[in-house]
């Protein structure tokens, strides 16, 4: 029973998890190339962009980073957020 319960607990964090939103405001590397179309070297432009330009104001604001065009965008929007 203890097992069962054990193993019912890891599913629901881990379908809780998978529903959680990106904030790209504060997000690392790892949390960023885990997005669709957003590799290792996107990822950096992000934080790097994020770090000269400040916190991102919206979602939209992604597209001002190198190499983050409409398709990526609208590929991930469902999964980010720029919530504090």
């Amino acid at each position: 029973m203890k097992q069962v319960l054990l193993t019912l607990f890891f599913l629901l964090f881990f379908a809780t998890a998978a529903f959680a939103k990106v904030n790209i405001n504060t997000a690392t590397a790892p949390e960023l190339t885990a997005l669709p179309g957003i590799g290792q070297a996107k990822a950096e432009a992000i934080i790097k962009y994020r770090e000269a330009n400040g916190p991102f104001k919206s979602v939209d604001e992604l597209n001002n980073v190198k190499g983050i065009g409409d398709k990526i965008l609208e590929n991930i929007k469902n999964e980010i957020t720029v919530d504090k």
